[in-house]
């Protein structure tokens, strides 16, 4: 009684094609061909490495300051590390 029979999947395509009409379902199901096809297509492309995708490395490496916690305290931040190149106690 709980699952759904064959029979019961026939009266609901029924009334789906008394509602929508035949040319609305067929209309549907060409455009979920259509988009099953569209996605295949762009997974193949995904799989086939391209020449002008490559990843080109930066030109000059990035420079971060180091945090407050990585120094004790009563110690300077090197020069080099700073803005400007002073010195700060911390």
């Amino acid at each position: 009684m709980g699952s759904m029979s064959i029979w019961h999947w026939v009266i609901v395509a029924v009334i789906v094609m008394l509602l929508f009409g035949r040319g609305k379902v067929s209309d549907l199901m060409g455009d979920v061909a259509k988009g099953i096809k569209a996605f295949k297509k762009g997974m193949a492309e995904d799989e086939t490495p391209q020449a002008s995708q490559t990843v080109t490395p930066p030109s000059e490496p990035v420079r971060t300051i180091p945090h407050a916690a990585e120094t004790s305290p009563g110690t300077a931040i090197p020069a080099s590390n700073l803005p400007g190149g002073e010195r700060k106690p911390v």
